[in-house]
């Protein structure tokens, strides 16, 4: 057991509120677990103290450069700790917060990578339409890029979440927040053939509540996918750096390579802030060129 008020027992105490109030996700519970707990190792474990001033934070984060962190990663390590602060002033368990002076490095706004048209066409192509797995995998690729998933919201897609006749996905994301998402006549197509055949003979009789199965009757793991990802990835020649955020990559820029306005972008993809999107502005950037090549008198 941790001493009541030390930084440790502290900490648990904003995950508990994080997971049971706030309904974050398991990954951003486990992102603030890893953040706290080595500022925690830092300031001396188990019964330290809470730090309670700007320098002792930031000595923390003089630290993280020196372990060889990048300028986002340090970043996201004060982000940790800003909300951590605000969570105990809240509680009025600290009267200031040592944060609010501290400015987050900046990081280079690195330009996301993605597929183009003719990749994605392979990559979708690979899975074996005579086999069933291969079918399950034809449709979990069609629907990751025509809707933009994160794998774990992919992964976690019930069978009340789709409406074929409407051809709109219902999907939880980050902070339990829902979106519908209209799925695309391809997608529809490889997920109706999955549901007539794959489906019924993986589960054998079997009841699941997730759209997609394996074998055993389980619903696909995070891990299980990336590893069928990078297996069709070698197959069509896709090697580097194939993960599922570069097929959602690859929607958000396709969709404003043809026209998509950038709040559409966000709300498909779940972004709170448009910040996040604006990221994609790249492609936009590129196709204004192509626009006064194209058309202006004195391109």
């Amino acid at each position: 057991m941790y001493r009541e008020g030390s930084l440790a027992a502290e900490i648990r105490h904003f995950i508990d509120f994080c997971r049971i109030e706030k309904g974050l996700a398991a990954n951003s519970l486990e992102s603030y677990g890893r953040d706290l707990d080595r500022f925690s190792c830092f300031c001396g474990g188990a019964d330290a103290s809470v730090p309670a001033s700007p320098e002792e934070i930031g000595r923390y984060l003089d630290s993280l450069y020196q372990d060889g962190c990048s300028a986002r990663t340090v970043a996201r390590h004060l982000t940790s700790l800003r909300n951590f602060y605000r969570h105990l002033q809240r509680e009025r368990r600290m009267e200031d917060n040592p944060t609010e002076l501290l400015s987050a490095p900046k990081a280079m706004q690195a330009i996301p990578k993605f597929l183009n048209s003719t990749e994605v066409e392979k990559l979708l192509g690979a899975p074996p339409l005579d086999t069933l797995t291969g079918v399950r995998d034809r449709a979990m690729l069609q629907l990751l890029y025509a809707c933009g998933l994160r794998v774990s919201e992919l992964i976690l897609v019930e069978l009340s979440n789709i409406n074929l006749e409407m051809g709109y996905l219902r999907v939880t994301g980050k902070g339990n927040k829902q979106r519908l998402i209209p799925m695309g006549e391809s997608a529809m197509v490889a997920i109706t053939a999955y549901l007539n055949t794959a489906r019924p003979a993986l589960l054998k009789g079997r009841a699941s509540r997730f759209l997609f199965v394996t074998a055993r009757g389980t619903n696909m793991t995070r891990q299980g996918f990336w590893k069928l990802l990078a297996q069709y990835g070698k197959s069509v020649g896709i090697f580097h750096h194939l993960t599922p955020h570069v097929l959602r990559h690859s929607f958000a820029t396709h969709l404003l390579e043809g026209g998509a306005d950038l709040r559409s972008v966000q709300a498909m993809l779940g972004h709170a802030d448009i910040g996040t999107t604006q990221i994609y502005t790249h492609v936009a950037r590129g196709r204004l060129r192509r626009v006064v090549d194209e058309h202006h008198p004195r391109a």
